[in-house]
């Protein structure tokens, strides 16, 4: 639901020429692809014609492959019986598969043979409808990476799932950018077009982006359920929005008033609070404000103070204002009833030195603080909100000196009518001053109210509009959260959420636009009757013209009447707050609705909980009765690397597609030319584009993006997104590929897969290990998943890929497939393989859907099985038949013996020949380890032998060693190749190191009543680390002495 990033336009280039430009640099590179497959075509054949060959250094250009071109009809399944390319390319991975899931109805809901919901139960989410303003951002890939992956996740463990897409028309934003884009390609406004036209080119302007956004949404992967597509100003949705309307108003919830509101003057409509935002001041600042000449600053976080003359004699009140401006608008002066100083003031009046208006001084308690400024505060009704609340109270007049374009109109003066508002300020300043009335002007720390949408100044303004008595609906909202009915992750979220509901206001909902749910309320204008549109008294609603007609009549009498439809526009809000359930058919009684609502999760950003959840939770439970879904995850907002909000005008606003597919920096800065940027704007974001993208985006695939997006997603509320991290996963996109086509290798054609994946007893220990280890992540996965961890879910299924399946068990393995290995070994470790390749992808298919779909059809399907593709296969869950909790801490030990040969190889820097020795006290730890040293030399590569001994006169002379613990040590031989000088350098301050620790674990277990005092666990602990801690010293002491003799 959140906006994507946009800005204003003045000059660029137009796009057509960009079109040209882009074409151009398309046209360039397919060229440059082609010259480059035709040199490595000329080079085959000058190879196989005998002629004289490229020099070796060249000839790795024979391998390039050529540029991918995916040749699958759209729906058909991709032929994988080719091989596979020599290494991971995202763009040949990721072709054809989405138009075959989506071909064969993989996104739609599977029910069972009666067309009910599957046993398993249901799993539904609503897409946030993105904004068709313009293309999606990388926050929105945010959003469909974690809820693809829940949707996926939900669909293989074999429930009735629906992902649901839709768009958003998003009033304000998208008339906005089409009326800037009219201006700048036309020099013609909305009202040069009229309201039919005009709309007839944002449907055009929806229809385009709509589109670009689906398409994005598919390179995504979001596996959504197209045929269901919504959008908030659909036939079905239109009705949705007027039942919501007339249900309100009919409910006595909805009514219309003549009240203050947030007015944006660039915009020239209403706003909620929620689209306002408040800028922070220290002090007196110099602001451009939009609708003025770029040059011109005006002064903003200054108090001005002023006297208003006493009526009838010579003495003045001094009153302070930050906008001097209003006090053309001042209607009373008010001061606290116990405030002594102006005791005798009470019941008199000022008088306005402008217009000679009698200003009442009035006694307010809630309104005045005695001890900030003078006491005496100008009350502005019209104007100020505060003050408002004090004209009601005191029945004060409300003069409105603004006109909607921001001019002053004729209730501020001959001399200030027409002017605008800011250039107003300075005047008045000026004229108080040769009044003599000017006091002073001082620093102001403060806020200022900022258009969310345009950066204008907003305008407190009274205007007739509709409002929605939030408060009953709120109480319910926050009665029903605390039952239980409705959880919101993470935590701190929920806390924001009691804390706005409880403090909630009424809502505005009218909008003085043209693009969107025009009201469906009528004024009955009555022949011969004098009547007020500012309230509701001679207004009806109706679902229909005729049902407004027969209730006018009511309101009518006999009396003749006309029906005039209100003008304005239903805020966008009140539309999508219905999302949920007008997405399945409400106000009807569907089969959708009555199957799938409520949803399961709402998942979206925490920054519009109150923008939009809050509000689809109070209209759900007035209209359903229910609450609109079962759960709300927020995730967090993403910034860039230097933790900056977003922004097209940094140039830091980056598109998923660019990241997918990789762009150079000069076609980043050509975009630029897309938006509304003025110059000034496009070269500040050139200037952060290539600060921050100097050799553009690289290649990163929808698999890496994906997977790194949730991978950041560990419940805080911001994300500093680096491109550097999603480059990483990547890389780790292309090990997963790499090893399982080396895995292919290790599964001939002779290979079937066992009918069930099961241990037979006849694995190895590095077996068992590799199956308890797949079972944990599998175990921790699902738990992650659950609880909406998905940073630590990542780590789960990533840790088992890299750090268990590929750097132990893929390498152990080698050893038991070559052609000394027994048959019943090989055919054991290939059983293993298979499995922890079918279970790991699988595992992945929910973050990475392609690279997965991709490798896991390259695989051989178990007997019987008939499962057609990944997406459709079951889930991995825990199984007690893969634990096994003793061989995973024997093969433990084995994998610390081979890691800690490694960690001295790299220490002493020595790469092949090294001999392993391994000193064991045990005969147990002795025997397990004796009969692994072949695992051991597969994990250590270039090492030349690994030896088990029970005594140090078994240690040749001349190596290096580390501790295990206090019964192993594992040494390397180094003589005559290592420093010895620095050895014993370095081995002595280890050794200082480990008795300072040592005399403190020996402290520690000295206390005479240690054995009573503390608990048998602890005192266990110690005595362990006391031990290994004496092992340590020993050693270090043994090897210092070694390298002395052989100085």
């Amino acid at each position: 639901m959140s906006d994507p990033a946009s800005a204003d336009a003045a000059t660029a280039p137009d796009l057509a020429s960009i079109t040209k430009n882009v074409e151009r640099k398309k046209a360039k590179r397919l060229e440059k692809e082609a010259k480059l497959a035709a040199k490595v075509a000329m080079a085959r054949a000058t190879s196989s014609s005998g002629e004289k060959k490229a020099k070796p250094a060249k000839e790795k250009n024979k391998d390039e492959e050529a540029p991918f071109v995916n040749t699958t009809p759209k729906g058909d399944k991709k032929d994988v019986s080719q091989p596979m390319g020599s290494g991971y390319n995202p763009i040949a991975v990721e072709a054809a598969w989405y138009d075959w899931w989506e071909a064969q109805g993989y996104f739609k809901p599977q029910l069972t043979p009666a067309g009910k919901v599957k046993p398993e139960g249901s799993f539904v989410i609503p897409l946030p409808p993105p904004n068709v303003t313009g293309s999606l951002h990388i926050g929105h890939a945010l959003t469909v990476a974690i809820q693809d992956t829940l949707i996926r996740w939900q669909r293989m463990l074999g429930k009735t799932v629906l992902y649901v897409p839709g768009y958003d028309h998003a009033g304000i934003s998208t008339q906005s950018v089409v009326e800037k884009r009219l201006y700048k390609t036309s020099g013609k406004t909305r009202h040069d077009l009229g309201r039919e036209k005009f709309l007839d080119t944002v449907m055009d302007w929806k229809e385009e982006y709509q589109a670009r956004i689906t398409s994005q949404l598919r390179r995504l992967g979001g596996s959504l359920e197209w045929d269901r597509v919504a959008f908030t100003m659909d036939e079905p949705r239109y009705k949705a929005v007027i039942e919501n309307f007339c249900s309100l108003h009919d409910a006595g919830l909805l009514y219309r008033a003549n009240r203050l509101v947030n007015w944006c003057v660039r915009l020239n409509t209403t706003l909620s609070n929620l689209e306002v935002d408040q800028k922070e001041l220290t002090g007196r600042t110099l602001l451009n404000v939009p609708g003025y000449d770029a040059k011109e600053k005006f002064e903003f976080g200054v108090i001005t103070s002023f006297a208003y003359p006493i009526e009838g004699s010579d003495e003045r009140i001094i009153v302070a204002t930050t906008r001097p401006e209003t006090m053309l608008g001042d209607t009373a002066i008010a001061v606290h009833p116990n405030d002594p100083r102006y005791k005798h003031l009470h019941g008199k009046y000022a008088v306005h030195p402008f217009n000679k208006r009698r200003i009442p001084i009035v006694t307010d308690e809630i309104a005045v603080d005695m001890e900030f400024g003078t006491g005496a505060v100008k009350i502005t009704p019209a104007h100020d909100f505060n003050d408002y609340e004090v004209g009601v109270r005191h029945n004060l007049e409300f003069i409105n000196i603004l006109n909607d374009d921001g001019t002053f109109n004729a209730n501020a003066g001959e001399k200030f009518k027409g002017m605008k508002r800011f250039h107003a300020r300075v005047a008045v300043v000026k004229e108080l001053q040769d009044a003599g009335l000017f006091v002073e002007a001082k620093d102001n720390p403060m806020q200022i109210p900022v258009c969310s949408k345009s950066g204008d100044v907003i305008e407190p303004l009274l205007k007739p509009q509709w409002w929605v008595n939030c408060k009953p609906l709120a109480e319910e909202a926050i009665q029903r959260t605390r039952a239980g009915e409705m959880v919101i992750q993470p935590k701190s979220s929920e806390t924001q959420w009691y804390r706005w509901l409880e403090g909630i206001q009424d809502w505005c909902i009218s909008r003085q636009l043209w693009w969107g749910h025009r009201c469906p309320a009528y004024f009955v204008r009555i022949e011969g009757l004098e009547q007020d549109t500012s309230d509701g008294k001679s207004w009806v609603v109706g679902r229909s013209v005729e049902e407004a007609t027969e209730r006018a009549q009511k309101l009518a009498g006999n009396n003749k009447f006309t029906l005039e439809q209100d003008e304005d526009v239903l805020d966008t809000w009140f539309s999508s707050g219905l999302w949920p359930f007008s997405i399945m058919g409400w106000p009807e009684q569907t089969s959708d609705f009555k199957m799938y609502y409520p949803n399961n999760v709402l998942e979206t950003g925490w920054d519009i909980l109150f923008f939009w959840v809050a509000r689809m939770v109070m209209l759900g439970i007035h209209h359903t009765g229910q609450m609109p879904f079962k759960e709300v995850f927020c995730h967090a907002m993403i910034r860039d690397a230097h933790g900056r909000k977003m922004s097209k005008s940094l140039g830091n606003v980056i598109d998923p597609i660019d990241v997918i597919e990789g762009i150079a920096l000069d076609d980043l800065h050509l975009k630029l030319y897309e938006g509304n940027l003025d110059e000034k704007e496009i070269a500040k974001a050139k200037t952060g584009q290539k600060k921050d993208f100097p050799k553009g985006i690289p290649q990163c695939g929808t698999d890496a993006l994906r997977f790194a997006l949730c991978a950041y997603s560990s419940g805080g509320r911001d994300i500093n997104l680096s491109i550097m991290r999603v480059e990483g996963y990547r890389k780790f996109c292309n090990k997963i590929f790499n090893a399982t086509k080396f895995a292919m290798l290790k599964l001939d054609e002779e290979f079937v897969p066992e009918p069930v994946a099961r241990p037979t007893g006849n694995e190895s220990l590095v077996e068992l290990w590799i199956f308890d280890k797949l079972n944990l992540a599998v175990d921790k996965l699902n738990r992650e998943l659950e609880r909406r961890d998905f940073f630590e879910a990542t780590i789960a299924v990533h840790n088992f890929w890299l750090y268990e399946l590929c750097d132990v068990y893929i390498e152990a393995m080698k050893a038991m497939t070559d052609e000394s290995a027994s048959p019943l070994t090989r055919k054991s470790s290939q059983q293993t393989l298979y499995t922890c390749l079918d279970y790991g992808l699988r595992m992945l298919h929910p973050f990475m859907p392609f690279v997965t779909e991709e490798l896991w059809q390259r695989l051989p399907r178990r007997p019987n099985d008939p499962t057609p593709s990944i997406m459709v296969s079951s889930f991995p869950t825990y199984d007690k038949a893969f634990t096994f909790p003793e061989a995973a801490k024997e093969f433990g030990l084995v994998y610390e013996v081979a890691k800690t040969g490694r960690s001295l190889a790299a220490r002493y820097n020595l790469q092949k020949d090294i001999q392993l020795f391994v000193r064991i006290e045990s005969d147990k730890d002795a025997m397990l380890v004796e009969g692994q040293l072949p695992t051991i030399l597969a994990l250590t590569k270039n090492f030349k032998s690994a030896k088990v001994v029970r005594t140090l006169e078994e240690i040749p002379a001349g190596c290096g060693s580390d501790v295990i613990s206090s019964t192993i040590v594992v040494y390397i031989l180094v003589r005559g190749q290592v420093d010895l000088d620095s050895e014993i350098f370095k081995s002595q301050k280890k050794l200082d190191l480990a008795r300072i620790n040592l005399n403190k674990a020996r402290k520690m277990e000295s206390p005479a009543d240690y054995e009573q005092s503390v608990p048998a666990d602890v005192r266990a602990a110690n005595e362990e680390k006391r031990k290994l801690l004496e092992t340590e010293v020993d050693n270090l002491e043994l090897s210092i002495a070694m390298f002395e003799k052989l100085k």
